[in-house]
């Protein structure tokens, strides 16, 4: 339908939708149900000149503004109250050129549209674990997937970007073309401009053996600490995620975990080096799993295997940080906590850093803390209806029991209610002074008192 937006912008080809059109309310929703808000506008997108039109109007009358790419945003920065939403939805493109092994990847897309493209070539990039993640936020934030430990972050692979500026400017981030911006765009969030259009290096990515491991609640704490001595060692080749989950009452499942609480280790080998194959088989002979499900996998199917774990619909709350090596204090933290969780789909997950990701030295870009040996996420979910404070208090009870032993915050993980000094911590060391890139104040997104500026 016609608006007040799409009548005071010449060209704008895209649709705008009001409170009051067909679709606004299926265009509102966002992938965390906790989040209930209402935007006046939204302006769906359908390339740069549509992103530029929007950001002007929104300049011109002082609205709020709010960016939408996947709409994965936990705490729901892709969508505010009252403001216009700049939605990227529509722009979805994805072309690979697999000569040079490059990829660009319009602000819209998917991780899961992404990687189909890229492995028609037997390509990849390190992204996403969950397949309707948007690329745009995931890269923004640092990026971390099963491919880190191998190739670094998903903003270590960007090697360009198309960003559409606060005040409505069109301007390209490379090496050669305003690095400072490309420095700040790598990992230090989404408050520099809407993104259009990201191009990535890609990696070849075919033979990879990996699966779950499964053990009863009774085996973790022994499982647990085991598995972090066999991390110290841990090719880089190897990637690895830990979970305590329960498990759904499949009856596929053996019955001492079946709807029961239970470990859950998920070590992936990319590649035929011995040393990553040798180093799976040794952590295969840790415990006695009651499912071992390590085989060959398929890259596609690897990334799309949490998406039944963490579905569009419900509520989510997450607390994280950046660890080092857990100690013994910490390890009796999570797992006493972990007795006492509120909801059959709360998880407690452990992603072992290192590798590739520690590689870059401080500075190098805006993502700290590459020294984390685990980047830990609690991530409370519960059914609409719910009372949610029960499982936030005890997101937060977890939380604040592992700080002692913090190292930095992961970006991508701010729920958007930290205090200054606790969001300042997801900058660590690489946060210089330059005033070079001038970050912009998006809806609800969490800002640094010191914004991690790229350096002159």
């Amino acid at each position: 339908m016609t608006s007040t937006l799409s009548t005071s912008i010449s060209g704008f080809r895209g649709s705008v939708l009001d409170p009051t059109s067909p679709d606004y309310e299926q265009a509102r929703g966002v992938w965390n149900a906790a989040i209930d808000r209402r935007p006046a506008l939204i302006a769906r997108c359908t390339g740069a000149a549509d992103v530029i039109g929007a950001l002007r109007h929104a300049r011109s009358r002082g609205m709020t503004v709010a960016v939408r790419g996947g709409g994965h945003s936990g705490p729901g920065f892709s969508t505010c109250d009252d403001g216009l939403v700049v939605d990227l939805s529509p722009m979805r493109a994805v072309r690979v050129d697999p000569r040079t092994r490059t990829a660009w990847v319009q602000g819209g897309a998917t991780w899961g549209e992404f990687d189909a493209e890229a492995q028609a070539f037997g390509l990849a990039t390190p992204g996403g674990e969950v397949s309707d993640t948007g690329v745009g936020g995931l890269t923004l934030g640092g990026g971390i997937g099963w491919l880190s430990r191998l190739h670094g972050l998903s903003s270590d692979n960007l090697v360009s970007a198309d960003v559409v500026t606060a005040d409505g400017r069109l301007v390209r981030a490379s090496a050669e073309d305003d690095a400072d911006l490309l420095w700040a765009l790598r990992g230090g969030g989404g408050n520099f401009g809407v993104v259009t259009e990201f191009g990535f290096r890609l990696h070849p990515v075919d033979r990879i053996l990996g699966g779950p491991l499964l053990y009863p609640a009774d085996q973790a704490p022994e499982v647990l600490r085991a598995v972090q001595e066999w991390a110290l060692t841990a090719a880089r080749e190897m990637s690895l995620n830990v979970a305590l989950a329960t498990l759904p009452p499949d009856p596929a499942l053996p019955a001492e975990v079946r709807g029961a609480r239970a470990l859950v280790v998920f070590p992936v080998c990319f590649g035929t080096g011995a040393a990553g194959r040798q180093q799976l088989e040794q952590l295969r002979t840790i415990g006695r799993p009651a499912v071992d499900d390590v085989g060959p996998l398929d890259y596609l199917a690897l990334q799309r295997w949490m998406d039944p774990l963490t579905p569009p619909g419900r509520c989510y709350y997450v607390r994280s940080d950046m660890l080092g090596v857990l100690d013994d204090g910490a390890i009796d933290a999570m797992l006493d906590a972990w007795a006492t969780v509120t909801s059959p789909t709360t998880a407690v997950l452990l992603r072992l850093g290192g590798g590739a990701m520690a590689e870059p030295p401080a500075g190098a870009t805006a993502f700290g803390h590459r020294d984390a040996f685990w980047i830990t996420a609690i991530v409370s979910s519960w059914e609409p209806g719910d009372a949610p404070d029960r499982h936030t208090t005890w997101t937060r009870s977890l939380w604040r029991s592992l700080r002692p032993g913090a190292r930095g915050v992961y970006v991508n993980y701010l729920e958007g209610d930290e205090d200054p000094g606790h969001v300042d911590e997801a900058a660590g060391t690489a946060c210089p002074t330059s005033t070079a890139v001038p970050p912009t104040e998006w809806a609800g997104r969490p800002r640094r008192s010191h914004p991690p500026l790229a350096p002159n």
